[in-house]
């Protein structure tokens, strides 16, 4: 099974902007590693929205 690519590119643009890590360092990661960073950064983004509309 083979993961895909757009889906790829959004976690890779989504962990880079956020993180400001390399292209290399992000796919360097486990698939599993890097969909875990991209659901914490869209908890945190969640988080601070919410608490920026309070």
């Amino acid at each position: 099974m083979t993961y895909a690519t757009d889906r790829l590119y959004e976690e890779i643009a989504y962990v880079a902007y956020h993180f400001h890590w390399s292209h290399e360092e992000i796919l360097d990661l486990e698939h599993r590693d890097r969909r875990a960073y991209a659901d914490r950064i869209a908890s945190l983004v969640t988080r601070a929205n919410a608490g920026a509309e309070a």
